[in-house]
């Protein structure tokens, strides 16, 4: 059976910088639906001017290491020191979090992540931080948004710090490279931070915007329309490959084995080009090969941070269910072809993280059973499944994703400058990565927010869900 007909279902996604650091206080709870619970750890309404983390081990993420029993002092949102315990004083009225037995290291980033409007969208702010997320790259630009990213990046909500894409270029916007080359220029001078790629483009429209986006100075990245194909995509400059899309079509490896030397071509090819890669495995392997039983899906715990019918700016658990449905049948009807198209999947990311290629971590949520943030940790699992150690799949959430970025803002590491995102572990994750979910707090721009206060603002929502 020729499964790839379900790749159709891929363009389906929900509804992109001057980045300040944060010195303003966290908003009082909001009346709105999904407002904190009145009760929210004082702690989490204000920015202290310093806070130390104290007596903690550092994973700083500069390389495989533990900085045993440091100080590590953040004051208007960047880090300013980080030492020996012994050797560091903190100075009087700084705000101290104990770190005895526990361990600090950046925060992370979805790489793919989208921000629907309406009702939900703070909710899905605070959700993404709550799971330690406090970079995220929106990849579908909409009315809107510019505002959310100005009021995220300046403090005024619980957000992490926002990098857009405009509207997509698709074969449903555009219909010449003229205006292709328009809507280049125009997405520049709007302010959005890269360009997102859709299916649909001819070969003269593509070429056309990447041209532009290369005179303009603006960066462009997402899916390989058809026509273009992956090897002229990485010559064209295209930044990132998500979903890795192109990569199976172009390995020819939907319903048989990759050959080896041609993975390890391509593999080559999109290193010297300097090339990243977005997995997003999981929601590729539940949402368009199809795998999984739906109702185990829709009964996962996050589901409760979820709404289960649709609501203005949110598809609901029972739309995904639906839609899960239509692969669903595929991968039912051809569960061998399924599992092999998975596979490859995994074998590819394998051999991209082997061959030293930029990973960045993603998940393309919310869609397809993907609750934002929480998606992450499921992702980080199956990039293990791919053979990536602990440490590789953190560098793709953290230190590479500092490096993508690097010509914005300095963050990713546990460095003195370094902009102040951070998580407080209770468990070293590195040595397992599902230590990452053992959360003592999250730390946004220099913003400290305790675990309880994340469990009881998080309870807040899912009790608002319960009668949904």
């Amino acid at each position: 059976m020729k499964i790839r007909a379900a790749l159709t279902l891929g363009a389906v996604v929900l509804s992109g910088s001057t980045l300040a650091a944060s010195r303003a206080p966290v908003p009082p709870d909001s009346p709105s639906l999904f407002a904190a619970a009145p009760s929210a750890s004082p702690a989490a309404q204000t920015a202290p001017a310093a806070v130390a983390f104290t007596h903690v081990n550092v994973v700083p993420m500069d390389s495989e290491r533990v900085l045993r029993d440091q100080t590590v002092l953040v004051e208007q949102g960047r880090i300013r020191r980080l030492g020996s315990a012994d050797e560091i004083q903190v100075p009087a009225g700084v705000m101290t979090v104990d770190g005895s037995g526990k361990y600090l290291m950046p925060g992370l980033a979805e790489m793919h992540g989208h921000m629907p409007g309406g009702d939900v969208e703070e909710m899905v702010m605070f959700l993404y931080v709550a799971n330690g997320v406090t970079t995220v790259r929106g990849m579908l630009g909409q009315d809107g948004h510019m505002e959310l990213r100005r009021k995220a990046n300046a403090g005024e909500i619980v957000a992490p710090t926002l990098y857009m894409a405009g509207p997509s270029f698709s074969g449903g916007s555009v219909s010449s490279p003229e205006q292709a080359a328009r809507r280049v220029r125009a997405q520049k001078e709007q302010g959005w931070d890269l360009l997102k790629i859709h299916p649909g483009l001819t070969v003269a429209e593509y070429d056309a915007m990447a041209i532009t986006a290369h005179e303009v100075g603006i960066r462009f990245g997402g899916h390989v329309p058809a026509d273009v194909g992956l090897e002229h995509a990485i010559q064209m400059g295209q930044e990132t490959f998500d979903h890795l899309d192109g990569f199976i079509e172009y390995l020819d490896a939907f319903d048989q084995p990759i050959d080896r030397s041609s993975l390890q071509e391509l593999v080559t090819m999109v290193k010297d080009a300097g090339s990243w890669v977005v997995p997003t495995l999981v929601l590729w392997d539940v949402g368009i090969i199809g795998r999984g039983d739906a109702q185990a899906l829709a009964a996962r715990p996050e589901m409760r941070y979820w709404p289960k019918r649709s609501i203005p700016g949110a598809e609901g658990v029972e739309g995904w269910t639906r839609r899960h449905a239509a692969s669903a049948r595929q991968a039912q009807a051809d569960p061998d072809a399924a599992d092999l198209w998975a596979n490859n999947r995994l074998e590819v990311l394998e051999a991209l993280s082997d061959g030293g290629v930029g990973i960045l971590m993603g998940t393309d949520s919310p869609q397809i059973f993907s609750v934002p943030g929480f998606s992450l940790h499921r992702e980080m699992q199956a990039m293990a499944e791919a053979g990536m150690s602990p440490y590789e799949i953190l560098v793709s959430g953290t230190r590479a994703v500092g490096e993508y970025f690097r010509r914005s803002d300095t963050f990713g590491t546990v460095a003195v400058g370094r902009r102040a995102d951070l998580i407080l572990l209770n468990t070293n994750p590195l040595d397992d990565i599902g230590n990452v979910a053992d959360r003592a707090g999250v730390m946004v721009r220099g913003r400290w927010f305790p675990e309880s206060y994340i469990q009881e603002r998080l309870d807040g929502i899912a009790r608002r869900f319960a009668t949904n």
